[in-house]
């Protein structure tokens, strides 16, 4: 009998639903931008007959990246120059669920005024708690059914800790029990249910050096698990368990413009900088010892945009605006486009597809291939900026602009 109601529930819920993968964190799932092994091909065309807007709702402002978890869809956004709102959205219908906010805003110094003090941060779900970065260095825990609050840590207020400039950049990224995230002048292990601190690594609480831009990312290393982390001005592994610094090196920045996420591939890494240029790590281990000798530096820069590894070859957009194919290995850039893009892209692939979505509002649809840039299709999506990074779940596109967010469904 119980099995029977068991499978009776089961046929309840919807199929789309049963088989929708999620989106907790920063770049997906593995916190590098690949959608998973085995996933169904892409549509090899973008047109509004196989991308079809399902549902669009109008937002505050905001870089912040939707994420999803279970049925429902999660933004963060800016209002007014003063509050920040946390919002929850049925996945399937757009019909906001709930609303969070609280006084949170703050100015960005006027060189960087141009694009807006609005929430940046990503936030992190693990299907219980949400787990919210507020521009003045605040992490805030929130109950994903409700959006009550958990707990709060005001790091500036609670701990003394010098507001970074720039907010709360670095986007969280999630363990079983802990979150780690970059707030508070550290990299902070920090405990699920009551957001204390298991440890604390590199330290740095500058207003302008000790924020950091880029958000972690973990990875096995010669057989050892860590966190890789970019630092304004440095690159490092750090141990999950005890915060203890495995190996570290410097990275050449202009003004410590260390923004993508560091990529690991084997055991070696792939970072590029603003001002520095393109950056090829080996990591050698010895017993329990790891250290870390640089192999490359290319001219080739890195901005803002992180990058999706294929077949060991790295496709980045780079400062310069242009699409670059890297062979990190050969030490040779391939290729580079004439053409000049926008200022930012966000990457996502499927096998040997990119979609790429352009900050000036466009998508394109490109072919991995080490021998030239091959754009198969491009559609204009929105002629409002778009640097919110895309998601991406199964046939679900989703969009934020800087105003709004729409749901596609791509056959």
């Amino acid at each position: 009998m119980k099995s029977l109601t068991l499978f009776s529930l089961i046929l309840t819920v919807p199929i789309s639903l049963i088989a929708a993968p999620d989106w907790l964190e920063w770049r997906g799932p593995t916190r590098d931008g690949q959608i998973h092994k085995g996933a169904k091909a892409w549509p090899d065309r973008l047109n509004k007959e196989n991308l079809k807007k399902v549902w669009s709702k109008d937002l505050a402002q905001g870089y912040s990246s939707p994420i999803i978890s279970g049925n429902r869809i999660f933004t963060v956004e800016t209002k007014d120059k003063k509050d920040e709102i946390v919002r929850a959205f049925d996945r399937k219908t757009g019909e906001q669920l709930w609303e969070t906010s609280w006084a949170g805003s703050m100015r960005v110094p006027f060189y960087a005024a141009k694009n807006g003090s609005w929430a940046r941060c990503t936030p992190a779900c693990d299907g219980e708690t949400l787990f919210v970065g507020g521009m003045r260095d605040v992490l805030v825990a929130l109950d994903v059914t409700n959006g009550r609050e958990r707990w709060r840590v005001d790091y500036p207020t609670d701990e003394k800790t010098t507001r970074p400039q720039f907010g709360f950049v670095s986007s969280p990224m999630l363990g079983k029990e802990y979150v780690y995230a970059q707030v508070g002048g550290a990299l902070r292990k920090i405990r699920k249910t009551d957001g204390k601190s298991a440890w604390k690594a590199m330290k740095d609480d500058r207003a302008m050096w000790g924020e950091a831009f880029s958000s972690p990312t973990r990875a096995t290393i010669g057989g050892v698990d860590q966190i890789l982390v970019q630092a304004r001005m440095a690159l490092a592994g750090v141990s999950p368990e005890d915060g203890s610094v495995l190996w570290s090196t410097p990275v050449k920045a202009f003004r410590g413009m260390n923004i993508l996420t560091p990529t690991p591939i084997g055991d070696k890494i792939f970072t590029a900088s603003y001002g520095g240029g393109t950056f090829w790590y080996d990591i050698a281990t010895k017993g329990k010892a790891q250290s870390v000798k640089e192999l490359w530096n290319d001219k080739v820069e890195g901005n803002m945009s992180s990058p999706v590894v294929i077949d060991g070859k790295v496709y980045l957009h780079g400062r310069d605006k242009r699409f670059h194919c890297i062979d990190p290995s050969a030490q040779k850039v391939l290729w580079s486009t004439e053409k000049k893009f926008g200022d930012y892209w966000s990457t996502i692939s499927n096998g040997n597809r990119i979609l790429a979505l352009d900050s000036k509002g466009k998508l394109y649809l490109i072919e991995a291939n080490p021998k030239e840039f091959k754009l198969i299709d491009e559609l204009e999506v929105s002629a409002r900026p778009t640097w919110a990074h895309l998601t991406i779940c199964g046939e679900e596109v989703v969009i934020r602009d800087l105003e709004d967010i729409s749901v596609y469904h791509w056959k």
